[in-house]
């Protein structure tokens, strides 16, 4: 009797895998550690594993994510994470040779999936860079994938129906950070384009709802640091193409 009861378990058991719906992720990470002068840049981020079209989808999306922000030399075409560590290097030193106290710059990209389920899959990519002056700047940047056609989603992908959506992430807005509903957007110090409220540019899943995002001087100043809103799926499932079942 033992022998089918493991048969038995050994297919349950595969029944399982092919069930489960989630990429596989390791670990890509880069360095720039060519001299003691040269920018200090840390690139660790996930690189999906899996044989499949939305696997090279994701890892070709994050390169170009870590490009977008490496590249320091506009006129020069960069096609990989390395030559834009190269790029970023080069814009410091040659500024370097020009002006011999500038200090190091620096360059800290960390990414990692804040949401999967079946079909969507979100990724969070976290930036700080500092090219001189002040301070730095740091970013957070969602990436958000449809797992089976096997493409990234533009922010109005993500919505049916948009503009309720904005309006209800307003009203949510102003509780938050204290603005009355029946005030300028802007009466308490932000900087919303034209007086208007507009949803982040970076809109994203995570376990706690659909997160906005706005980095620093998107709608207030540096000193003020990202504003955050999250809505959770009980209020936002309604004017989402892809609701989370709760």
């Amino acid at each position: 009797m033992k022998k089918p009861i493991g048969i038995l378990l050994f297919i349950l058991s595969l029944l399982g895998c092919e069930n489960d719906t989630k990429l596989t992720f390791g670990t890509f990470e880069l360095s720039n550690r060519l001299c003691e002068a040269c920018p200090k840049i840390e690139i660790k981020l996930p690189e999906a594993l899996d044989d499949a079209t939305i696997s090279e989808t994701v890892n070709t999306t994050l390169r170009e994510e870590v490009i977008a922000l490496l590249t320091f030399e506009e006129e020069t075409e960069v096609g990989s994470v390395e030559a834009a560590v190269e790029s970023f290097t080069t814009g410091f030193t040659d500024l370097k040779k020009k002006f011999q106290d500038e200090v190091p710059w620096e360059a800290k990209i960390n990414g990692d999936v804040v949401y999967e389920d079946d079909t969507m899959l979100t990724l969070v990519v976290n930036a700080y860079i500092f090219t001189g002056g002040a301070h730095g700047y740091n970013s957070t940047s969602f990436l958000n994938f449809d797992k089976i056609k096997a493409t990234e989603l533009e922010n109005w992908e993500l919505f049916e129906d948009e503009e309720g959506f904005t309006h209800y992430a307003e009203s949510k807005f102003r509780i938050q950070e204290k603005i009355p509903q029946d005030e300028n957007i802007n009466i308490t110090g932000f900087m919303f384009d034209g007086d208007a409220f507009h949803l982040a540019e970076n809109v994203g899943y995570t376990p706690d709802g659909i997160q906005l995002v706005y980095n620093q001087y998107e709608v207030a100043s540096y000193a003020d640091g990202p504003i955050v809103l999250t809505i959770p799926f009980s209020e936002a499932n309604k004017y989402l193409k892809r609701g989370i079942q709760l």
